[in-house]
């Protein structure tokens, strides 16, 4: 089945594509699925629906119509990329579209996730492609008493199944976060906190919106660590809850990067601290609170993956905190770092139309295994195929064929 998968982050700045061909095994191998890459494309948002969804987004508040211009205008933006990539990527013969949306709200009360808000309408994908759209992974879930997030665990489990001691994937988004396999027990997978988030509104804020991140983290490379603000920034509760946990940008918006940022930040009594300095701070309190999750762990690699991993100066400050030859990226796994999530939702809607489980309950805290999301059909009627039996549980990426 040709599939292509839509994903835009808690970074809210574009949509990306990825397309791929995803086939079961045979014989000895019917546990495999195999998915080859056939590429990826993304575009940003529309720059006056991106400064609307960051108007609307927590701590800000909103009205219903907005939330229903928001929905209308992301679901055109993903349908406008969704049929690029089909032209582009897979020659016009897509057979299914898998639609994250844009989160918007993650919900989560006395450490329990009580709902999750994906816009992206995929009515507006279906009618502009044809093809029949699975969307609203996360609500069922969080139905089962999950966290919701995050999905791409039940996608690295099968990526990184069969390697010896140890392994976590890392994805480095508006937040991070990681799945961490247990030769001997249950994997785990949790939210470790901001990965680009506070970073990218602190540069927005500190060069007065010149600069939308920073980029190759040189703004951080100029900089210093400034131990006080660090230490308050470590101080932070969400670190200290056991896992499952999940979090978002309804803690880890602009407000929170600006108070903090400019508590106690006069060491001399003079002035606030430089910009670039402040940027250092948010860089290494991300790679500190990574390593700080995967410490107990025992982790022996990690493959990272996500916007994150275009920041030099953070990967560079990761490998410090997590050891000299831990650190390696998707790359390895061969699916590239900025396109692993729309990979990882392309399996999940496959998995999704076969009548199949997308989530890794021991990772989410769900109950059990749960078939996620919605099926809006395309411009034919819905045919469902006929679902194998059991479940893959390893996922092979094969290089696509040159002719």
């Amino acid at each position: 089945m040709r599939v292509i998968g839509l994903m835009s982050g808690t970074s809210y700045d574009a949509v990306d594509a990825a397309a791929c061909d995803l086939r079961r095994g045979h014989g000895d191998e019917a546990g495999e699925l195999r998915l080859t890459p056939l590429g990826m494309i993304g575009e940003p948002y529309p720059a006056d629906l991106r400064a609307a969804l960051a108007a609307a987004l927590p701590p800000a508040g909103t009205s219903l119509a907005e939330v229903c211009r928001l929905d209308t205008g992301i679901g055109r933006a993903f349908a406008r990329l969704a049929v690029r990539a089909d032209r582009e990527l897979c020659s016009g013969r897509a057979e299914l579209i898998a639609s994250h949306g844009q989160t918007t709200y993650h919900w989560v009360a006395d450490g329990r996730v009580r709902g999750t808000l994906q816009l992206g309408e995929p009515a507006w994908i279906a009618e502009a492609t044809g093809c029949p759209v699975v969307s609203g992974f996360r609500p069922r879930d969080v139905a089962a008493g999950g966290q919701g997030a995050p999905l791409v665990s039940l996608i690295d489990l099968m990526l990184l199944r069969g390697r010896p001691g140890v392994s976590a994937a890392l994805n480095i988004g508006g937040i991070a976060n990681v799945t961490v396999t247990a030769p001997a027990g249950d994997p785990v997978a949790f939210d470790t906190g901001p990965g680009n988030a506070l970073l990218d509104a602190a540069v927005r804020e500190l060069t007065s919106g010149r600069l939308a991140y920073d980029e190759d983290g040189a703004l951080a490379a100029a900089g210093r660590v400034h131990e006080g603000l660090l230490e308050r920034l470590l101080a932070e509760p969400y670190y200290r809850l056991p896992p499952p946990k999940t979090t978002g940008k309804e803690l880890f918006h602009a407000g929170y990067a600006t108070s903090r940022s400019h508590e106690g930040s006069r060491p001399t009594g003079s002035e606030r601290l430089p910009a670039q300095d402040v940027i250092a701070t948010l860089t290494r309190l991300t790679a500190r609170t990574v390593a700080d999750a995967l410490r107990p762990f025992g982790v022996g690699e990690v493959f990272a993956s996500g916007g994150g991993v275009r920041n030099t100066t953070l990967m560079g400050m990761l490998r410090e905190e997590l050891g000299v030859g831990v650190l390696r990226t998707s790359e390895e796994l061969g699916l590239p770092a900025a396109a692993k999530e729309a990979y990882a939702f392309a399996v999940l809607g496959y998995l999704t139309l076969h009548g199949l489980p997308g989530n890794a309950p021991p990772c989410t805290g769900a109950t059990g295994p749960r078939v996620l999301g919605s099926i809006t059909p395309g411009a034919r009627p819905l045919r469902l195929p006929a679902g194998p039996p059991d479940a893959p549980y390893a996922l092979v990426v094969r290089s696509p064929d040159p002719h």
